[in-house]
């Protein structure tokens, strides 16, 4: 394998580490003994849910095609998990607020589980229902145990502020350490010992299990709602008004499914774009040096969020920006520096450039992840979290499967301008939500004061009573 692809891994993970090494005080947000065991608790059940998660990742496609599947029939495979997240996961997002967010937790396990299950059968149809199952999974795995979090640290009174200690943590073990764990044990399994390609999913089927049973024991519940008569569609339209009616919560929905949008169309470019041709790379090597970007971006998002006289909504401006033109850089290396990816063997030059930007955009996803949890928890209406969230996600869905329905209708390039396209909208909008924020501050400082002066007005205190 080629030097730069050492060194280009060796350097991120010289940087996290020396990130990590480096916070001083200001980088940390002092907590509680009782909130460490809280966020220690939900931090081990989370990676266990995203080992699950990563060990099935990179071996899907593989799986399909060694049972010998056409790219075509594959692709149907992955529509069918996008669309099955879009059509059922709002409404399994809105059954967990009205019945219970740890109960989705422990649906999204055993549905998982389920699908992981099914991968030993070689016939088309039951790896569709477990691509059904796989879409309903995701759903679950992105609102519930996020709107599990937040309902429990608020229902517990830890600090608004705590949270982003959480989130910032969540991401860094499990889109980070996790994932290249995960990525090398995955690896170990079908490589190495040479059990398989079904032997990944039934290494996730084992994690999940685990964590289902911390969950069940250790976790209490928590709803939305608190009205019990509520039917879905009555939850549904609740939602809806809810987004239509504030413009902070439209505009981090529009944001986030422009920024998912663009990464998961990424997710299907980076490796044509770095071998045009079908030239062998190492595909484990470079998700491994993605995934200590992303590490990197989520401990940069840890010491951004301990300030707090930064605001999330100002600085994500910045990274929405500098993603639109990591994105950018394929396309301009593209026209000036003809020669891409892969030639005789060794990485060329543009593809150096267009390897380190994609990198940068991974550090930017590290950052996005905890930062839009943040803003999330801040705007989202705890009554209808999970149902709000998963409303999010159909845009997104829509998105990438039109994206891959159409695959191979337009230039890959023409596709990197699109999403750079995107994220630049993203940075418009989120420039728009941070000019919200501040002009609400002063009507509800100005609110506060009319409400504390009619208290006054009606019960003066004892020492004006005595003037």
């Amino acid at each position: 394998m080629e030097l730069f692809y050492y060194l280009v891994f060796g350097g991120f993970g010289a940087i996290v580490l020396a990130l990590e090494l480096s916070k001083t005080s200001k980088d940390r947000i002092n907590t509680s003994s009782p909130f460490n065991a809280f966020k220690n608790n939900y931090l081990l059940i989370y990676s266990l849910m995203m080992a699950g998660d990563w060990l099935q990742g990179p071996y899907v496609y593989y799986l399909y095609s060694v049972y010998g599947f056409t790219k075509g029939e594959i692709g149907q495979l992955f529509i069918a998990g996008f669309g099955s997240s879009m059509l059922f996961g709002t409404i399994v997002g809105s059954l967990a607020d009205k019945q219970g967010r740890k109960r989705a937790c422990i649906t999204y396990c055993i549905t998982y589980i389920l699908s992981c299950i099914t991968k030993h059968s070689p016939q088309y149809k039951i790896l569709m229902v477990g691509r059904v199952l796989g879409g309903i999974a995701t759903s679950l795995l992105f609102s519930a145990f996020e709107s599990w979090l937040v309902a429990e640290h608020n229902k517990r009174g830890f600090e608004q502020q705590w949270l982003s200690v959480t989130f910032s943590k969540a991401i860094f073990l499990g889109n980070g350490l996790v994932a290249i764990l995960a990525g090398l044990f995955g690896n170990l399994l079908v490589g190495s010992l040479d059990l398989g390609p079904v032997a990944p999913f039934d290494a996730a089927a084992f994690f999940l299990t685990i964590g289902m049973v911390i969950i069940i024991s250790s976790w209490s519940e928590n709803y939305g709602d608190p009205s019990e008569s509520k039917d879905l569609l009555t939850q549904f339209r609740g939602a809806a008004v809810a987004i239509a009616s504030d413009g902070k919560i439209a505009l981090l929905g529009a944001i986030q499914s422009l920024f998912e949008g663009s990464m998961y169309t990424f997710v299907f470019l980076w490796t044509p774009a770095l071998s045009p041709n079908g030239e062998d790379i190492p595909h484990g090597f470079i998700f491994a040096t993605f995934m200590l970007a992303s590490m990197l971006g989520s401990s940069t998002a840890s010491r951004l969020m301990a300030r707090s006289s930064l605001k999330v909504e100002s600085y994500m401006q910045t990274v929405f920006a500098i993603s639109s033109v990591a994105l950018l850089i394929p396309v301009l290396t593209s026209y000036l520096l003809p020669s891409t990816g892969v030639k005789g063997g060794s990485i060329t030059f543009s593809g150096s450039i267009q390897l380190i930007g994609f990198c940068v955009f991974e550090a930017c996803v590290g950052i996005f992840w905890p930062s839009i949890m943040k803003m999330r928890s801040q705007y989202i209406p705890e009554e209808s979290r999970s149902t709000i969230m998963n409303f999010f996600r159909i845009p997104l869905n829509i998105f990438v499967c039109v994206v891959l329905y159409n695959v191979d209708a337009f230039p890959i390039m023409f596709m990197f301008g699109m999403c750079s396209f995107f994220l630049l909208v993203a940075c418009i909008l989120q420039k728009r939500l941070m000019v919200l924020v501040e002009n609400q501050k002063p009507r509800q400082q100005e609110w506060r004061q009319n409400q504390e002066e009619e208290e006054e007005a009606f019960n003066p205190s004892e020492d004006r009573g005595n003037v």
